[in-house]
């Protein structure tokens, strides 16, 4: 029995997971409406004193459409540039007004109203109205645009409507206990701009209400922002410029932090080797527990993969203290549950897959499979390398004969899309940079309409029907005990079926430097925000 194709909820088409190589890695060059050749090495040679220089370890070429992209450097440039209704801390997620003069009093009905600030405004000086607000989320919840954030708002939200020129009604379709997070991830546009011309968006025209614009787009070089004077909302910007450069290649990155006058003064993306090093040069180097994790995706049509008890065992016969140690320094938290065991998530770790070679022979046995070999197929990136060695040593040791197929993010994705048949893949992803209640995080890879779970995994049938019923159940509970059991259960099933699972949660990490920033923070998911940032 097939998924149910009248279900809506966190939705990923084909053209979404291409978005996410914002995560992965670099990937090819767009025409930007703001291009610039080349560009400066620095806005301040050091100098934070107005001026702020940044290091993102991620392209700035794909779309900075605001509804669209999963870019790591547009996201987070995005933050700084537009706001949505409801902003959120940038750690915890806890909610607080921004275009909106206030939180709704009552979450537990199936209306919520809003208010505009007093005094919004674009950046070309026009003011933000209800109309802007409406606009921008009946495309959110059109499904012939089926922009990404759709994925985050169909199971729930009805539909937005004004009430006054410069206030809005949200009528749900049910309490739903995570709408102010996910009210979050919809930066609101301006009508007048985009209405028809998203081509724009996508290119790098940005028109936010936000404390800072962009001046200027170079793609794979560097972006560069302004304070926006009339910003009048409830984090004003600290600089009066700043230079984001996109450095995807890791040694020059962290040499931009480096030395005794760094020409940066915040770079993301800091490996863990390089923590010791930055720090003795004085630099504050932090890592976050988030979800960026390295997992297996199993071909569930690929013979023996089908069988969950042939999953269970090669999960088994991995050694994730091992892969934390060596893969990623110590800087990681092995996957023995779904969900970061480290984040408070309001969801318990299973401790499920504890490394364990006599058991994982023992299901390959019941499953009556011998001399299996398998071509494992990774992405090429240095935090998957570093780990996949460790997967086939454990492998090998069970009388697994494994082999690695490495390629490129966007080569690997390219065929997948084509439909490949493969066995298994190990590559990382990130679903917390657009939020992180348990609801997200597992609908992210677990859902009917899901890329990942349906197409790639080729996952469908009474069990997949059961685990996709079982999450709507508990978006839908009110009651908070309630809610925290039934999502346990469906990390309990998510484990037991073993079709997505992460090996091990790796810490992200940022360096900064004290001397000339503060109010910031390392986040579990890539980019920065400087909303909270003083000049030291």
């Amino acid at each position: 029995m097939s998924a149910s194709p009248k279900r809506s909820g966190l939705t990923l088409n084909r053209r979404d997971l291409l978005r996410y190589t914002g995560l992965l890695g670099a990937a090819a060059g767009l025409s930007s409406a703001l291009a610039a050749c080349g560009g400066p090495s620095s806005t301040n040679s050091g100098n934070t004193k107005g001026s702020l220089t940044a290091v993102i370890g991620y392209g700035n070429n794909q779309t900075w459409d605001p509804l669209q992209t999963a870019s790591a450097f547009s996201m987070a440039a995005i933050l700084h540039c537009y706001e949505s209704l409801v902003e959120g801390d940038p750690i915890t997620r806890e909610p607080y007004p921004g275009l909106a003069k206030a939180l709704p009093a009552d979450l537990k009905g199936t209306t919520l109203a809003f208010e505009l600030r007093d005094g919004a405004q674009w950046h070309d000086g026009q003011p933000v109205t209800a109309d802007d607000v409406v606009f921008t989320y009946q495309r959110a919840l059109d499904p012939k645009e089926n922009v990404l954030i759709r994925s985050f708002f169909s199971l729930w939200l009805d539909s937005v409507r004004k009430t006054g020129e410069r206030s809005v009604e949200f009528r749900l379709k049910f309490p739903f206990p995570y709408a102010l997070q996910r009210i979050q991830t919809c930066k609101i546009v301006p009508k007048h701009v985009f209405d028809g011309k998203w081509d724009l968006a996508k290119n790098g025209t940005v028109v936010g209400s936000g404390p800072y614009r962009v001046t200027e787009q170079a793609p794979l070089s560097h972006t560069s922002f302004a304070r926006f004077d009339a910003y009048d909302g409830p984090r004003p910007a600290a600089y009066r410029t700043m230079l984001w450069k996109s450095i995807v290649d890791a040694a020059p990155r962290v040499a931009e932090i480096s030395g005794a006058g760094p020409d940066a003064q915040i770079v993301e993306n800091i490996p863990p080797a390089n923590a010791d090093q930055l720090r003795a040069d004085g630099r504050t180097v932090e890592f976050a527990e988030g979800g960026n994790n390295l997992f297996l995706l199993f071909n569930t049509r690929h013979a023996p993969f089908g069988d969950k008890l042939v999953r269970q065992a090669l999960h088994h016969a991995i050694d994730r203290q091992k892969l934390v140690q060596i893969g990623l320094k110590g800087a990681g938290t092995p996957g023995t549950s779904f969900i970061n065991p480290k984040l408070d998530s309001g969801a318990a770790a299973t401790g499920s897959f504890a490394y364990d070679p006599g058991k994982a022979r023992d299901l390959l046995r019941q499953a009556g499979v011998t001399n299996l070999s398998i071509e494992l197929w990774t992405t090429n990136t240095s935090l998957v390398t570093s780990c996949v060695t460790v997967i086939k040593e454990g492998w090998d040791a069970i009388g697994v004969a494994t082999t690695l197929q490495q390629q490129d993010t966007k080569a690997l994705f390219s065929k997948l899309d084509g439909g490949a048949d493969f066995p298994v893949i190990a590559t990382t992803n990130n679903p917390m940079q657009f939020g992180n209640d348990p609801d997200l995080l597992t609908r992210y890879y677990y859902d009917s309409s899901s890329i990942l779970a349906t197409t790639y995994a080729r996952w469908q049938g009474p069990e997949a029907d059961a685990l996709y019923a079982l999450q709507d159940q508990a978006a839908r509970e009110q009651d908070e005990t309630k809610r925290a059991a039934l999502t346990r259960q469906v990390l309990e099933m998510i484990a037991d079926q073993a079709v997505i699972f992460p090996v091990a949660f790796t810490q992200l990490g940022t360096a900064w430097d004290p001397r000339k920033i503060s109010g910031v923070r390392a986040q579990g998911y890539p980019g920065i925000n400087v909303n909270t940032a003083k000049p030291a």
